[in-house]
């Protein structure tokens, strides 16, 4: 089936770059989408070479590529390892990553992505899950829905919000995009309220598709599934994303703090191969606007055998 053109992938040179393919290699694109990155990978493979490529949404089938050394997996990547072994996949050689929404997400109004367009409050990535923004915004309590919007929102007048969400549903279910954003016009100044409406619904679609919790069980899989001396590209697009990539790069862990063995080695599996996160060109940015937010950071999978410091050595 002929691609649809309805995303333009940020970084595409530099992220195929920092893979370092090997041309017989075993590589996954756990994001598929309109499988920009996935055909350029497909191009450094020779005939011996494998693409595995995941995507959980339905519009993305539009899209699968005819090629034998192509396979398309309709699902959440946080189910890789499980997928990769049912497909007689043990090890890779790479793993690329490109979050965030795209942007054929945000233009089709029936999804309920943007706040440009009335619409269903739906977000899902999947369309097969049960859990929509309108499912959390009429359920959630109170203290819940203030937890979603000040941890993946970073709003400051979270409880507030959460508040009037939970006075506002006692009269009337929130089931539109216009019905939340009028009750959420009291909380922002017009100079910042795009802004600040972008975090909530950032917030909103984080939480529906539990994205945060999606990419903790990638970083650590991916330790597990990377061959020595493979490589891991994430595409971030907000400072929770680009704050957990970092902190597993660098240490292993979630936290970003630094452990280490009995022979006074770091504790971490990756090793980051970018110290300097890579962001896009201004060039990019006036042709794909989308790539202004967007920050690549790549890993490579360290040695298993850590030999001990001089100091501790017998």
């Amino acid at each position: 089936m002929s691609a649809i053109p309805y995303h333009i992938p940020a970084l595409l040179h530099e992220t195929i770059k920092a893979l370092e393919i090997k041309p017989n290699g075993v590589y996954v694109d756990v994001t598929f989408g309109g499988g920009g990155h996935s055909r350029e990978i497909l191009n450094h493979l020779d005939q011996k070479g494998r693409l595995i490529s995941f995507d959980q949404d339905m519009d993305a089938l539009a899209n699968i590529i005819d090629d034998s050394r192509f396979t398309f997996v309709r699902s959440n990547f946080r189910y890789l390892k499980n997928f990769l072994k049912y497909h007689n996949v043990e090890k890779v050689d790479g793993i690329l990553a490109d979050l965030g929404v795209s942007s054929h997400h945000f233009d089709e109004e029936e999804r309920g992505f943007s706040f440009r367009f009335d619409g269903p409050l739906d977000m899902r990535m999947n369309t097969r899950s049960q859990t929509t923004a309108a499912t959390i915004l009429n359920n959630y309590s109170e203290e819940k829905l203030a937890d979603v919007f000040y941890l993946y929102g970073e709003l400051h007048n979270s409880r507030k919000i959460a508040r009037t969400i939970a006075m506002q549903r006692q009269k009337a279910e929130i089931r539109s995009i216009f019905q939340f954003i009028e009750i959420l016009k009291p909380f922002f100044f017009r100079e910042k309220e795009k802004k600040d409406m972008a975090r909530v619904f950032q917030a909103l679609r984080i939480e529906v598709n539990k994205e945060m919790e999606v990419l903790r069980t990638l970083l650590t899989q991916s330790t597990e599934l990377l061959n020595e001396n493979g490589r891991i590209a994430i595409l971030t697009y907000h400072s929770l994303e680009d704050r957990l990539v970092k902190n597993y790069f660098k240490t292993g862990n979630f936290e970003g703090k630094q452990e280490k063995d009995f022979f006074g080695n770091v504790i971490a599996p990756l090793k980051q191969i970018n110290n300097k996160v890579i962001v896009a060109t201004e060039e990019e940015v006036e042709q794909n606007p989308r790539a202004r937010s967007a920050k690549l950071r790549v890993a490579g999978k360290q040695s298993e055998n850590v030999k001990p410091s001089r100091k501790q050595r017998h």
